[in-house]
């Protein structure tokens, strides 16, 4: 009751005192819009300022089915939990249900009063009025504010509505706002869980197929093979070479349902045209010189199961209509032979070169390409995941020195140049280079110099300037390295792909001693 006996200023001060109001609450919105501590504040700055006492903010609940009261100042916990409303209950249960306030000039003449929330003993022996206006949000009615004004106050009642109905349309705003966050916060946590939920999938797969790291651009092509794993749709896996095409489309297989079924892998690239036909549809005895006995193909070994069309750009030209018809219709016909067979294969193709120019060249039938692009998968480069390459490095040291039963390490320096450097191999380049440093190097920790030294023999990539080591030029292509390199690519017919097999080395690192030989010129 102090609140209702203190002293109220003179008439000419309630405008001073209303401005303040309005800056205070202001102030508090600009620092937070936290429902509880915000609305109270301003219930408080009412009764301090104004004299609109036990004011309270009473909200539609949907469990009980009853407007209960949410936010309050100068009530005690027993009366806070007392004022529940039914929607057309009392003066707040009719201005929840009508939308529209109410004045009660006097609550004692007042039948529909209830002075449920405070008893009317506790309230000055006075003429007491009560205010109560709905707050709206979206265009309903969502709650109300009420509070108690003694009659004899020397203040407009009008002065005080037009303050209420304002503080009512912020309650109202600052409510709205906190609803649509919450829903906005709740949307994101459920992306999140899902995320993560399928971030953890792709891990556990990942880790099952051997693929080791969980950069973000890594686990979203995971997510992709995941997402399509359940169906037959053809896969193109899309990406520099050394990016692990191989095993993803292992990682493939086993997610899907026909991973009990054999995986068959061809390299298109490592096979001669001549006999590619035979090594995909299989022959029948006598079919051709050698063949003494009939030879199932790579389609029928892998019936029920997945093909992997490795370095699908390598298919001869005249190769591409049979290939076409067989994913088309399911069918194969063995050399020789007089028959179709049916296959039951999920096709898996890959591919470090870009099949749409190849098209336009003429080397690679449009038809085809659309039939392999159904859902193309692109495998991220190493430099595009360098948060992989210290687990990748840790991975490879713990595979080789178990298979050489050594006890390699890196240090520090050496692990963040391993990390700063570009790998234009990828991971077979970096898995290449630190075997190398496990057999060759006797001590226990490699440290930055010794793995710049090793980094400076790779074509294609320049080990990044490192404190304390000195980074030389790369060794020019020697006369006998490019007399191993054309022989490579006679064996090859001119396929430089085919020529990088046979030398062990990937094309771009071909292509690298290439460059440097034209660039060297004639001796």
């Amino acid at each position: 009751m102090a609140a209702d006996a203190s002293p109220r200023p003179p008439p000419a001060r309630w405008a001073e005192h209303e401005n303040l109001l309005h800056r205070e609450i202001a102030k508090r919105l600009g620092r937070s819009l936290e429902p509880d501590a915000v609305i109270r504040e301003m219930l408080h700055l009412l009764s301090e300022l104004l004299g609109l006492n036990r004011g309270r903010v009473l909200l539609f609940d949907p469990a009980a089915g009853k407007l209960v009261i949410r936010h309050a100042y100068g009530l005690t916990r027993a009366e806070v939990a007392r004022g529940v409303f039914a929607p057309g209950e009392g003066i707040t249960g009719r201005v929840y249900a009508d939308g529209r306030g109410v004045i009660v000039q006097d609550i004692d003449a007042e039948p529909t009063f209830l002075c449920r929330t405070v008893a009317r003993a506790d309230l000055p022996q006075e003429t007491v009025a009560y205010i109560a206006l709905p707050i709206e949000s979206g265009g309903r009615t969502i709650g109300v504010l009420g509070c108690h004004r003694l009659r004899r106050r020397d203040r407009a009642l009008n002065d005080d509505l037009h303050v209420l109905g304002i503080v009512a349309t912020q309650i109202g705003q600052i409510l709205t706002l906190n609803r649509l966050v919450g829903e906005r916060t709740a949307a994101l946590e459920s992306e999140n869980r899902q995320l993560k939920r399928a971030l953890e999938a792709s891990a556990v797969t990942a880790h099952a197929a051997g693929i080791v790291g969980e950069s973000p651009r890594l686990l979203t092509a995971l997510g992709q093979l995941e997402r399509v794993a359940p169906t037959d749709a053809t896969v193109l896996l899309l990406g520099e070479s050394g990016t692990g095409k191989e095993l993803f489309a292992r990682a493939l297989h086993t997610v899907s349902p026909r991973r009990d079924a054999p995986f068959v892998k061809v390299n298109c690239a490592a096979i001669p045209e001549t006999l590619f036909e035979a090594e995909l549809f299989g022959h029948e005895k006598g079919a051709f010189t050698g063949a003494q006995a009939a030879r199932a193909g790579r389609f029928e070994l892998a019936h029920g199961g997945t093909l992997f069309l490795d370095e699908i750009g390598e298919v001869p030209l005249a190769m591409q209509a049979k290939l076409l018809r067989a994913l088309q219709e399911r069918v194969v016909e063995r050399v020789g032979a007089s028959r179709e067979r049916p296959v039951d294969v999920r096709i898996v193709a890959a591919t470090n070169r870009d099949l749409k120019t190849l098209v336009d060249e003429g080397r690679f039938r449009l038809d085809l390409y659309y039939r392999l692009n159904v859902v193309p998968v692109v495998l991220p480069s190493l430099r595009d995941r360098p948060e992989d390459i210290r687990p990748l490095v840790r991975h490879f040291l713990n595979h080789f020195n178990q298979a050489y039963q050594r006890n390699v390490g890196l240090d520090a320096a050496a692990a963040s140049l391993a990390e700063r450097f570009p790998w234009p191999g990828n991971v077979r380049q970096l898995g290449n280079v630190i075997e190398r440093v496990v057999l060759l190097h006797d001590s226990a920790t490699i440290g930055a110099p010794e793995l710049a030294r090793v980094l400076e023999s790779e074509g294609g990539g320049r080990p990044p300037p490192t404190a304390g080591v000195l980074v030389r030029d790369y060794r020019p292509v020697m006369e006998s390295d490019l007399a191993r390199i054309e022989a490579a690519l006679a064996q090859a017919g001119g396929n430089k792909s085919r020529a990088a097999q046979l030398l062990g080395l990937t094309l771009r690192q071909l292509n690298y001693r290439l460059q440097k030989s034209a660039a060297r010129g004639p001796a």
